[in-house]
C-alpha cells in the first residue's frame, strides 16, 4: 500500500504512528500494537495489506481457540443488563 497524503475519509493530514489494535474473535479477544497511518483529524487509521491479514490471522485463530502462541494479560467482564 502506498501512503496516503491525505486522509481518504475528510482529507485531514495523515502521520505514521504505533496504534492499539483489538480484535475479537468467537468469545477472545487480542490486543496488538502495529503500525498505522493515522489521520489527525478525524482519527481514521489506515493500515497496509500485511498488517489486515495479519489481523486475519489472529481472529480465526481466536474463533478456533488456538491461543497457544498468545499471552493471557488478564479476564474480559460483559456487564449483564
Amino acid at each position: 500500500m502506498k501512503p496516503f497524503k491525505k486522509c481518504p475519509v475528510c482529507g485531514g493530514e495523515i502521520i505514521k504512528k504505533d496504534v492499539e489494535k483489538i480484535l475479537k474473535g468467537g468469545g477472545h479477544t487480542a490486543a496488538l500494537t502495529v503500525s498505522a497511518q493515522v489521520c489527525l483529524h478525524c482519527g481514521e487509521r489506515l493500515y497496509n495489506e500485511d498488517t489486515v491479514r495479519k489481523f486475519e490471522s489472529i481472529r480465526l485463530k481466536l474463533e478456533r481457540e488456538k491461543t497457544r502462541e498468545f499471552t493471557v494479560i488478564g479476564k474480559s467482564y460483559a456487564l449483564a443488563t
